[in-house]
């Protein structure tokens, strides 16, 4: 009740409606998905009260993933992974005259899942919390090396290259001052990298500047410049045929949702294949059926949702979205564990309202953002490396940080035409410290022995997962597979 009670606080509530106008506004323009949009908004939280940064950035993810939605219905534009299966079905709609329908249904499948997972994660937490009490250094250890191996299982491309990235983001972790040795390490005479490097300028060169540069290489698509929105509420029939693939969709995200990597991407997959194979007519999927938007909207929203569970009682990122999170919690001076629900209660409450603000004021707004994607990019981008810039700079007052992210956006853009995702690169940047603290915490106690990382059965049974996958990751059958998932 405590933090409901400064949830609903006029000043939070006012963040809140902020981030989720700001995260739409940034979110539907076309390329930039949930993880560019925080990258890019990430400094203004930085001068806010802890509660406050919190409660707007969940509005901002929330806005930024309905906006990826926005560019698959309008432009058949992706903003990120999770939303390529509604532009599928969505993107027909929108042709047909219904895009306001299928923006609607878009949002109330997001709001009834998000609800529906935040009462999960307030279930699963003190289970998972007690879970996470008996977990020592070696434990945390052989999680992280689960949670890497997972990642590079479930990004897409080449097993190499995410292999690659992993290991070139682990790399970057250890740039800076050793705390056992007070020596530097790899700051090749730089004192500005004394500290290590900001992960606010990996994350907005790589994601941000990098977007744009890869968005400049597209053609302009604006093949709904006179399309117009009339109907934004579905009728009885649509709403009879959308809620039980709302309700499937909800089931799906929220069990995959927790696997690290990409458990939303694989949700929203997941949840239209459900459908097309459940459905009386599955010939119409692909040509504009509600229930191909419905479902896979639903999936990803609480799959995206239950990707708060490992990190916020495990302090486990299961992606790059909550690699930012984690990094802006720990600015803030919170640190997630078995009790952060307990102590932090404003958390599970700013995933209720983000879901809420973001049905509230976005459909009264689809003809603003209908209008918004039609801008075009010669107007938009400067506007968006501007902000990059500024945000960059404001962090830590210095150049070397804006010419740093110049580096990263041009390492993004490297790994993107090299087919290799960067996404990997940023969880094995912020892993890489913890993994390192731990494993060196395991071998101090131990006195050098490495047999202590086999000491109990939840490590040997985590450094067991992660070999297994990693064995059926180099499987020429179940690479094949992967490979084709990917493609199709």
């Amino acid at each position: 009740m405590q933090g409901l009670v400064a949830a609903l606080s006029y000043a939070n509530l006012l963040y809140c409606l902020s981030g989720a106008l700001i995260g739409t506004l940034i979110g539907v323009l076309p390329g930039l998905g949930p993880t560019a949009t925080l990258a890019i908004l990430l400094p203004i939280t930085y001068q806010l009260p802890a509660d406050s940064a919190l409660i707007m950035l969940a509005g901002i993810y929330y806005g930024a993933q309905y906006g990826g939605s926005t560019t698959s219905i309008l432009m058949n534009l992706p903003g990120e992974a999770s939303s390529v299966v509604t532009a599928l079905d969505g993107h027909h709609m929108a042709r047909d005259g219904r895009a306001g329908v299928a923006l609607g249904i878009a949002a109330i499948g997001s709001f009834v899942a998000g609800t529906a997972a935040t009462v999960v994660i307030a279930v699963l937490s003190p289970p998972l919390a007690a879970l996470a009490q008996k977990f020592g250094a070696p434990e945390y250890f052989a999680l992280m090396v689960l949670g890497l191996v997972a990642a590079v299982a479930l990004a897409s491309g080449p097993i190499l290259k995410s292999l690659a990235a992993i290991f070139l983001g682990l790399f970057l972790g250890l740039v800076g001052t050793d705390v056992s040795s007070d020596a530097q390490r790899f700051t090749f005479g730089f004192l500005q990298l004394a500290e290590g490097i900001d992960f606010t300028v990996i994350a907005m060169g790589l994601f941000g500047v990098s977007e744009v540069i890869i968005a400049l290489e597209r053609p302009e698509a604006r093949s709904l410049a006179t399309s117009k929105i009339d109907r934004i509420f579905p009728n009885r029939e649509e709403l009879r045929e959308a809620w039980p693939a709302i309700a499937r969709g909800t089931g799906i995200g929220t069990i995959l949702g927790i696997l690290p990597g990409g458990g939303a991407i694989l949700a929203s997959f997941a949840s239209y294949a459900v459908e097309k194979r459940m459905s009386r007519r599955p010939e119409r999927f692909g040509h504009g059926e509600i229930a191909g938007v419905a479902g896979p909207e639903a999936a990803n929203n609480s799959g995206a949702q239950m990707s708060f569970v490992p990190l916020l009682t495990l302090g486990i990122p299961a992606n790059s979205v909550m690699a930012l999170m984690l990094g802006l919690m720990t600015v803030k001076g919170i640190i997630p564990g078995p009790k952060v629900i307990e102590e932090q209660a404003l958390l599970f409450w700013s995933m209720w309202i983000g879901n809420a603000m973001l049905l509230v004021i976005n459909l009264p707004l689809v003809g603003l953002w209908a209008r918004l994607v039609m801008v075009p990019y010669a107007r938009l981008f400067p506007a968006i490396l501007l902000t990059c810039c500024v945000g960059v700079y404001s962090v830590g007052l210095q150049s070397f940080d804006v010419l740093l992210m110049s580096v990263f956006a041009l390492l993004g853009y490297l790994l993107r035409k090299l087919g290799c995702e960067p996404a990997p690169l940023l969880l094995g940047f912020i892993l890489g410290p913890l993994l390192e603290e731990n494993l060196r915490r395991t071998l101090l106690l131990s006195g050098g022995n490495p047999a202590a990382f086999l000491g109990s059965g939840i490590s040997v049974t985590l450094l067991g997962l992660a070999l297994a996958l990693l064995i059926s990751l180099m499987l020429p059958s179940l690479r094949s597979k992967r490979n084709a998932a990917f493609v199709e």
